[in-house]
């Protein structure tokens, strides 16, 4: 690997082109003239280091990743917003505004007498949490109480970039054509709301296809989302050519089924911590990066997934669904962390 260019090397090297019956010495007329040119050189140098690694798949990142997939038809999936339902003492109208935990919501459909569903109108998992009394931007009358009580869809945030290069780089490989394997996955991951998808070909005899999906969660999709790729790929599983499977081919989107994932075990924290941060990420993270991939959750990955949370020093006992083994994942499984129950001791 080449060393990057440094001002005292380049400086040294152009001074060694110049005449040795010149003045070089630090202060002389020669060297105050080299040396900020070294400096500008040594910036323009860093400029070009950076710009190699932003033309590269592997090395770039934001915008230029986002080019570059883009150049290849692969297209970074965006933030969606969180829709949840609202509860109210009265009917009130569509597209009104309300408030609360510093997230704003508008009304979008109603769905019973007093019930409507609302959207999140801020991007991302910021929306995912929140249930409570939320407040009018705009006087209604007669609204005297106005609550959010369940959250319907998951808001989610941009495709990350490790996301992204990976799904650029399956398209690379896998060369999608012809309605293989690899075409029915790129054409359900088209949708920006799945998250992974599994393909099983003559599931029930003969010209059938069997596409099951989760969300970008990771989780199971919902029937209005199975309904959206049932549509996409063949309407109404007829095999009559009228979505963008082959004439012939009977397909049947369908979600997964959750397999509940729960850990316990004994951690020492590094000094400074007085308990575990991160750590139910760090698995979600794992679990998401196997599902429909690995037919088991690993005993060690898992295990490395915990050390690898910065405020963990050491970890014993750990069990996974009670046992200290792998867990066997069934092909349509969908690994889902239930639980996290790790007991800190004091070294």
């Amino acid at each position: 690997m080449q060393q990057p260019i440094t001002y005292e090397a380049l400086l040294t090297r152009m001074l060694q082109s110049v005449p040795n019956d010149v003045d070089k010495r630090e202060g002389s007329i020669i060297y105050d003239a080299l040396a900020p040119v070294a400096v500008e050189l040594v910036e323009m140098y860093n400029q070009l280091d950076i710009w190699k690694d932003n033309v590269a798949l592997d090395t770039a990142t934001g915008d230029m990743l986002t080019e570059l997939c883009y150049q290849n038809g692969t297209f970074r999936k965006p933030a969606t917003k969180a829709i949840v339902k609202g509860v109210f003492n009265m009917d009130v109208p569509l597209q009104s505004r309300f408030s609360g935990e510093n997230n704003t919501y508008i009304v979008l459909e109603k769905l019973a007498d007093f019930e409507y569903t609302l959207q999140c109108e801020q991007e991302g998992e910021r929306g995912n949490t929140y249930l409570g009394s939320i407040l009018p931007l705009q006087y209604i009358e007669g609204l005297q109480t106005a609550t959010i009580t369940a959250i319907i869809t998951n808001g989610v945030e941009e495709e990350s970039d490790d996301a992204l290069r990976e799904r650029n780089r399956e398209k690379i490989i896998q060369h999608p054509q012809d309605g293989n394997i690899a075409q029915y996955e790129q054409w359900t991951k088209r949708f920006d709301d799945v998250g992974a998808a599994k393909v099983f070909p003559l599931w029930s005899g003969g010209n059938t296809v069997k596409v099951v999906i989760t969300d970008r969660d990771y989780k199971p999709a919902s029937s209005t989302l199975i309904n959206e790729v049932q549509q996409y790929l063949d309407p109404n599983a007829e095999g009559l050519g009228n979505g963008v499977a082959p004439i012939g081919a009977k397909v049947t989107v369908a979600t997964g089924i959750e397999k509940p994932i729960d850990i316990t075990g004994t951690i020492t924290l590094e000094a400074g911590y007085s308990e575990a941060e991160g750590v139910e990420e760090m698995i979600s993270d794992y679990l998401a990066s196997i599902t429909f991939v690995k037919h088991s959750v690993s005993y060690m990955r898992t295990a490395v997934a915990i050390l690898d949370s910065p405020n963990i020093a050491d970890m014993q006992d750990l069990k996974i669904n009670g046992t200290a083994t792998d867990v066997a994942l069934h092909d349509e499984e969908i690994p889902i962390l239930n639980s996290v129950n790790l007991t800190v001791v004091n070294t």
